[in-house]
């Protein structure tokens, strides 16, 4: 799949670093989660990133930290999304810190205190000297890159993390594997017809629970949470193929095209065609 909305990172290196200088496609990219940190610098544009449900307002050059087993999801406003995103192991962070699975990281520009600023400012100004590590092609980048994603993770777990508590609930714990499974499964079968009864069954729930847990949890009912799917999968079929829309949506499981076409537009704002006419349109000339 194109974004598995369980994400697992094949090349993590001996210091249990990922490190990728991204440009993408702006737009909505749908809920997922791994076991990794994510350490997630956007270079142009604003953002808006829900994380476990609840939205935040990202800035660029504002780091945002993704903690392991967060379910989350993007939406950038630029038709061209530039960032810096490093995904860190925990496993491999245990010779540094045996302890550290008791320990979370919460590092979000809408929620640094006063008095955390200047060491937010501090561990911004580390990923912009990364930025400049690539553009420069330094000698030795790598080794010096990820020194630098070691030093903004010390700082990180000193100023910005908490202890959790001891023995998490179970009920907690149920819920989130429970929605992380209905993610896994919806990435497997979005292009297959969903019914409720299947879902619920899948859980081992009953159908109106199953609702109304995940509204609960989700924030959205299921079949629009599905509908989410579809369209991001769409939109980026769009960019890559010259397949037609409809043929698109239907391969991505919208089988009612008004549907379709009302999901799309409430999610990126214009029509599956304007992306296409957007994408396809002469740059101005210079001069």
């Amino acid at each position: 799949m194109a974004q598995p909305y369980y994400e697992t990172f094949q090349e993590i290196n001996e210091l249990g670093i990922q490190l990728a200088y991204s440009t993408t496609p702006g737009g909505y990219h749908p809920l997922h989660w791994h076991e990794e940190i994510e350490l997630l610098y956007q270079l142009n544009g604003d953002a808006t990133i829900q994380i476990e449900g609840k939205k935040y307002q990202i800035p660029k050059k504002h780091l945002t930290v993704l903690e392991s087993r967060e379910v989350h999801s993007t939406y950038t406003y630029s038709d061209t999304s530039m960032f810096i995103c490093a995904h860190i192991s925990r496993k491999y962070m245990e010779k540094y810190l045996p302890d550290i699975e008791l320990y979370q990281i919460h590092c979000i520009p809408d929620e640094i205190t006063d008095e955390q600023f200047p060491e937010y400012l501090a561990v911004c100004q580390r990923m912009e000297d990364l930025t400049r590590l690539y553009i420069e092609d330094a000698p030795a980048f790598l080794m010096e890159a990820e020194g630098i994603i070691m030093q903004v993770l010390a700082h990180l777990f000193r100023y910005f993390s908490v202890r959790k508590a001891a023995n998490a609930s179970p009920v907690d714990r149920l819920s989130l594997d429970r929605i992380r499974s209905v993610i896994s499964y919806v990435e497997e079968h979005f292009q297959e017809q969903i019914s409720l009864q299947e879902i619920s069954d899948h859980l081992g729930l009953g159908r109106e629970y199953f609702c109304r847990f995940f509204k609960k949890n989700m924030g959205m009912s299921f079949l629009r949470y599905v509908n989410e799917v579809r369209v991001s999968h769409i939109y980026q079929d769009l960019l890559r193929t010259d397949a037609p829309v409809a043929e698109l949506a239907e391969q991505n499981g919208f089988h009612n095209q008004k549907l379709f076409n009302r999901t799309f537009k409430e999610i990126y704002g214009c029509t599956p065609s304007a992306v296409r006419r957007q994408q396809s349109a002469p740059l101005p000339a210079k001069g």
